[in-house]
């Protein structure tokens, strides 16, 4: 017996006349069912639903006047700050996309990034006036902390909203695979790729959110940012748009957890998103435990493996409100869950935490080099399908190639499915390193050392061998008060795991190295032994 194959578009459909929201859309919902309950807080400012939704209708109209069209690209560089809110809402209104940068970066970066997606627009914060230098070819547009104070000349967001306050944009009806976003993904090296988003993807990415992070999200809920409204942090913002949720936004740049816990006991914060590095600093200062956190459900974290160790302290400390999600940014984090009721304790030492259960509405494969799905308990590449996946990199028909493989997004991270179908992430393919023919993970390294009672946290890398081809090296940070000697860790690693996998050589640091993005890289670990002199010479590992 024959199956007809399945007709993949009926007659008469074309998906290119599909609608869909506009993503700006749940913003305008929001002002008319609650107009007077706060939107935004920053510092002494609190702006309602119906302000901000005015304030975005303002900045509209200012973009079309200028020229900005659906599809118009809109570079933003900027650190977090209330019209940082304004200015993607309205991009997103007029129907043009959203490209922030990480404010972190160079004005030579941001200028690399330009070239790549040509924007229209240059929307830069007034603290960085290198950046809009460098950008000079670009028409630009200033913002600030302070909403009410304008710049002292050119093209200001205060401005252009006092200028056209009250009036109203012709709103943009979106397509399917209309893009919205043009997220800039951190990447391990070179310039980073810009994923394109798009305005249906989205709607599905937020209501995921609500869905499997947090499932009764309230108007009187609030979610305190304390990471970059540029990649994750806004993503997360999204979902509390849609439901009326306030969002308060910490006073400073710089993470001060004796403020975050003041913030959240103040503006009965119910929500955070953060990253590992955020998430511990936050679970471990002695802050914590001095300010009322009962409004607290949903602390979430992404971005980067959470250690055996941290987890624990984590655990201990903030109690049953841990939500962790793994995901991409060409994914938008919708790969998998775990939460706060499935955050058991921390496995035995050594073990690597699991990364949690499938997305609603996603799928994930285990997959070998060529293709072939794995059964579960064996490692291979994560690879996934679904809504939430990317539209592809923009102007990168390489990369695209090389990431999706029979309708599968290849993630480079590597894992394993165990039977409950609970996702475990030994590393990413990239950062292996083949010592005497063995692959290693490094990952699964760094959960031994921390084995080790002196040692707080660890990266390992492997570079060149003469002998070995690589080898291991562990940079680690001490354990507070304690002054351990490198060649009683390395003897220790060796007496404590497989020959071939234990360390070479152990680096004491101060701090890891992270990136803009709160992550330790191979790359940047790589940096900072080759400034100690550390890192082989071609000589020595020749």
């Amino acid at each position: 017996m024959s199956i007809a194959p399945v007709v993949r578009e009926l007659p008469g459909m074309d998906r290119t006349t599909r609608r869909t929201p506009n993503l700006a859309h749940a913003l305008a919902r929001t002002a008319i069912r609650t107009p007077g309950a706060t939107a935004v807080v920053f510092r002494d400012l609190r702006w309602t639903w119906a302000e901000l939704d005015r304030r975005v209708d303002a900045l509209a109209v200012a973009l079309q006047r200028r020229g900005v069209r659906p599809g118009s690209v809109v570079l933003t560089h900027a650190p977090n700050c209330p019209d940082m809110v304004t200015v993607m809402y309205a991009v997103w209104r007029v129907g043009a996309v959203w490209a922030p940068t990480n404010f972190r970066l160079d004005p030579d970066d941001v200028v690399a990034l330009a070239r790549h997606v040509e924007p229209v627009l240059f929307v830069c914060h007034r603290d960085y006036p290198a950046h809009a230098e460098a950008l000079a070819e670009v028409p630009v547009w200033s913002l600030g902390d302070d909403p009410d104070a304008g710049a002292a000349d050119g093209d200001d967001v205060a401005r252009l909203v006092a200028e056209n306050d009250g009036e109203r944009p012709v709103a943009y009806a979106p397509r399917v695979d209309d893009p919205v976003w043009l997220f800039f993904t951190s990447g391990s090296s070179g310039t980073p790729k810009a994923a394109v988003l798009t305005h249906d993807q989205m709607q599905f990415v937020v209501t995921n959110h609500l869905c499997d992070l947090m499932p009764d999200l309230r108007t009187e809920d609030a979610t305190l940012v304390v990471a970059p409204l540029s990649h994750g942090a806004g993503i997360h913002v999204l979902g509390h748009v849609a439901r009326g949720a306030r969002i308060v936004l910490l006073p400073e740049r710089r993470l001060d957890p004796e403020t975050a816990w003041r913030l959240v006991e103040q503006e009965r914060v119910s929500t955070m998103f953060t990253v590992p590095t955020i998430l511990n600093r936050l679970a471990q200062d002695e802050s914590a435990a001095r300010h009322d956190r009962s409004s607290l459900r949903y602390l979430i974290y992404a971005g980067a493996p959470i250690t055996g160790k941290d987890l624990g302290r984590d655990l201990e400390a903030l109690g049953p409100v841990l939500v962790q999600y793994y995901g991409l940014g060409e994914v938008t984090g919708n790969v998998t869950v775990l939460p706060t009721w499935m955050h058991e304790p921390p496995p035995a030492p050594g073990e690597i935490p699991p990364a949690g259960i499938e997305r609603t509405g996603m799928q994930i494969s285990i997959q070998d080099e060529g293709g072939n799905e794995l059964p579960p308990g064996e490692r291979g590449e994560i690879c996934v399908c679904g809504p939430a996946v990317f539209a592809g990199y923009y102007a990168n028909d390489a990369a695209n190639a090389k990431v999706f493989r029979d309708g599968w997004f290849r993630t480079g991270d590597l894992g394993y499915l165990d039977e409950r179908g609970m996702l475990y992430i030994t590393g990413r393919d990239s950062d292996m390193y083949i010592s005497g023919g063995s692959n290693i993970d490094p990952r699964e390294v760094e959960e031994k050392v921390l084995r080790h009672p002196d040692v707080a946290e660890v990266g390992v890398v492997g570079v060149p061998h003469e002998r070995w081809g690589e080898v291991g090296y562990a940079v680690c940070v001490p354990r507070a008060g304690s002054r351990p000697d490198p060649a009683t860790i390395e003897e220790w690693c060796r007496s404590n795991m497989p020959g071939y996998k234990a360390p070479r050589r152990v680096v004491l640091v101060d701090a890891l190295p992270t990136s803009g993005y709160g992550k330790v890289t191979k790359k940047l670990l790589r940096a900072l032994l080759e400034e100690r002199g550390e890192w082989p010479t071609e000589a020595e590992a020749s």
